[in-house]
């Protein structure tokens, strides 16, 4: 029973090994490349052990930190979905069939456990899961705005889009970080790179 427990741990840990193959659309910050869904995940998870006193509610950063580094693992089968993309509908049906999939590889046991901390993560109800995906808009935006508009250029994504599609995620886990990330927003739509560290 152990034999097969720890060949079951094993595979899993071998098939998420395909998340560093997994391309997103952001740069890195040098913009030497584009970064990786490994990357991204790991960035985050020292982003909620580094900012966690920004929670909007008390958080527990260790969940925190497992919940970013599960919150992207169904890309290996599903693939990334650019927040500035054309979205079909049918991204929450392909994450949930690689959740199952891939967190099944797992015994059970460490299976539901995962699942239910990646479950916990896209419903975003817990003040954990609220302050994960608020890191989740967080560090994209950061990134968009240290590249000179990165994805927002590439994309033509106007002020207002920003606003929208960043403030209400990141306004509900941590309002401290939306304040910042909203003088950053103003300054490089108004062009005065000069203020961002502000």
């Amino acid at each position: 029973m152990e034999s097969n427990k720890i060949f079951r741990q094993l595979n899993f840990l071998r098939e998420i090994d395909r998340l560093k193959s997994v391309m997103r659309q952001s740069p890195l910050l040098d913009q030497s490349r584009k970064e990786n869904s490994a990357e991204h995940s790991w960035h985050l998870a020292l982003y909620a052990w580094i900012l966690a006193e920004y929670a909007a509610k008390h958080v527990d950063a260790g969940r925190v930190v497992k919940m970013l580094l599960l919150h992207d693992i169904v890309e290996v089968d599903a693939g990334d979905t650019p927040i500035h993309g054309v979205l079909d509908g049918s991204q929450a049906a392909r994450e949930s069939l690689a959740a199952d999939r891939i967190f099944g590889l797992l015994p059970p046991g460490q299976c539901e456990e995962l699942q239910a901390l990646w479950r916990e993560f896209e419903a975003a109800e817990s003040g954990d899961a609220q302050f994960a995906k608020a890191l989740d808009r967080f560090q994209p935006l950061l990134i968009n705005v240290f590249t000179e508009g990165g994805t927002w250029a590439e994309s033509d994504v106007q002020y207002q889009q920003v606003l929208e599609r960043y403030g209400p995620v990141i306004q509900r886990g941590a309002p401290a970080l939306w304040e910042v990330a909203r003088g950053w927003i103003e300054c490089h739509f108004k062009g005065a790179a000069s203020q961002w560290n502000s």
